[in-house]
């Protein structure tokens, strides 16, 4: 017969199992350049400079996106859209400045950082430039959020300074929430709007996705990284499986939206 204090106890686990969650536990854990501060990681030139690389870029993106946005305002059929895509435009030159200042604190000037990335990127843009008022909600949505999921994949082998502050400027600034009602509520009102902005999205992702290579070719020290050479970077197989995530959360965005992936 069990005395209450036994019967209060819960039951012991395996010892085997609490193996399996400690290992799991420490895998998960940062370790290499991600588990180090920016003082101790940005020792090593190279990876001083890939990180200088990747902020111009995110810097340069955010300036981008903050123009962009003041732009489609300008499309916006209504004075509450119009007020609401201008306050999303100000947090993107917020999360601007942050990677500006940011930039001068490590001794690099920002717009040296920045300028090897103006032509890929503004060509992108240039190539994608929306028709309309939709078209521009939905690349704001889904072409911007497939450059933010390749910039936190990169995060996670960053060092904790460099990766709370890139996480941080990825932020969604309430765009995705806003273009997900506006756009389900135009094919609701209007279905065969749904086919054009679906080919308008599967454009986006191939544009994207030829950005984000265009741009990490082109910076020796960024791709280095990426590859290993410097930190913990990917090794072909996660190459794969990275953008494998990437597409399988464009699938989640575009049936969000209501749109055919």
């Amino acid at each position: 017969m069990e005395t209450p204090d036994t019967a209060a106890k819960p039951p012991e686990r395996p010892e085997s199992t609490a193996a399996a969650e400690a290992a799991e536990e420490n895998a998960a854990a940062p370790t290499g350049v991600a588990a180090q501060d920016w003082k101790t990681a940005s020792a090593d030139p190279q990876y001083r400079a890939a990180v200088v690389d990747l902020l111009g870029a995110l810097a340069y993106g955010e300036l981008a996106a903050f123009e962009r946005l003041a732009e489609d305002a300008k499309l916006a059929p209504t004075l509450a859209d119009k007020a609401e895509l201008a306050k999303m435009a100000s947090a993107e030159f917020h999360h601007f400045e942050q990677l500006r200042d940011r930039l001068a604190a490590v001794g690099a000037e920002p717009t040296e950082a920045m300028d090897p990335f103006v032509e890929a990127l503004d060509g992108f843009h240039k190539q994608t430039a929306p028709s309309d008022w939709l078209e521009g909600l939905v690349k704001a949505y889904v072409g911007d959020s497939i450059a933010s999921d390749f910039y936190r994949e990169v995060a996670a082998r960053l060092d904790v300074d460099t990766r709370r502050l890139v996480l941080g400027v990825l932020d969604d600034t309430g765009h995705a929430s806003f273009a997900v009602e506006k756009v389900r509520a135009a094919i609701e009102a209007e279905p065969r709007v749904g086919g054009r902005l679906a080919l308008w999205a599967r454009r986006l992702m191939g544009e994207a996705l030829s950005q984000s290579q265009r741009v990490v070719a082109d910076r020796d020290a960024l791709s280095t990284m990426l590859v290993g050479g410097v930190a913990d970077g990917f090794d072909l197989a996660e190459v794969g499986r990275m953008f494998s995530r990437i597409t399988e959360a464009h699938t989640k965005r575009m049936a969000a939206l209501g749109l055919a992936a």
